[in-house]
């Protein structure tokens, strides 16, 4: 997929539909939510991406839809998930085992390895003990989503082979490990929950070069893990403000939602 430069007064909409186009999600604290408003804009807009590539979050939705779950049954679940669905703490590198994660991942994964997935897809993992970006594209999706979502801290590291894993938005957390640079790419940045000091602008950043447009919505409501609720909230409005942000103009590459 070459990138051509759009017409500075194309709507995001007619960009995206002139060829193929790569769907990057970044990472962001239970952002997968507001990942799947904008996915389902997408859909619902007959928008479809050749390619899949994420960080955390973005993996995870992600990952789920390019292994065919329906974007309405993406939605449907996250509505009625609880934190019982994968809260089991137990003693270790973090707070939470991530076995109740692992398991919910592949109740919910239609095909169960990247071989067989609708479309390509790239997920961003980070190696702690050789400090380095990973990208996983083939074996089994759900480890794969489960260690791109093991936050530090929070979840145990996992293990996939004889390597172990954290939480791909260590290094990668825009998730364009897996996209190379000549290719369209239409990305979903969350913006970070950090607010103040040099690491909160650095995870602020948004990334630049050809071909990549980026979609930045602001303001969503922040669920965490003992209020789930804004996170409905947060990706009813990402949809509605996502396919307002379809119409308008791309300009320099940053859509604002």
């Amino acid at each position: 997929m070459v990138s051509t430069p759009p017409h500075p007064r194309a709507t995001l909409r007619e960009t995206l539909a002139e060829g193929p186009f790569t769907l990057a999600m970044s990472s962001g604290f239970f952002g997968f939510f507001a990942h799947a408003g904008v996915l389902a804009a997408l859909v619902d807009a007959s928008l479809l991406p050749v390619r899949v590539t994420g960080s955390s979050a973005g993996a995870l939705v992600g990952g789920l839809w390019a292994a065919g779950l329906p974007i309405t049954e993406a939605r449907r679940s996250l509505r009625a998930l609880t934190r019982e669905a994968f809260w089991d703490p137990t003693p270790g590198l973090g707070v939470l085992r991530g076995k109740r994660l692992r398991r919910l991942l592949e109740s919910l994964l239609p095909e169960a390895t990247f071989e067989r997935a609708r479309v390509p897809l790239a997920i961003s993992v980070y190696e702690p003990l050789l400090r380095r970006t990973v990208v996983l594209r083939a074996g089994e999706i759900a480890p794969a989503i489960h260690a791109s979502c093991a936050v530090p801290l929070m979840f145990h590291p996992v293990r996939i082979g004889s390597r172990v894993y954290v939480d791909g938005g260590v290094a990668d957390r825009p998730g364009l490990a897996g996209a190379p640079g000549v290719e369209r790419v239409f990305y979903h940045h969350l913006a970070s929950r950090l607010s103040r000091g040099k690491a909160a602008q650095r995870r602020n950043v948004i990334p630049r070069r050809p071909g990549l447009f980026t979609l930045v919505l602001d303001g969503l409501p922040r669920p965490h893990p003992f209020d789930l609720g804004p996170g409905v909230t947060a990706m009813d409005d990402a949809y509605a403000r996502a396919c307002a942000a379809l119409d308008r103009p791309v300009g320099d590459g940053v859509i604002a939602g």
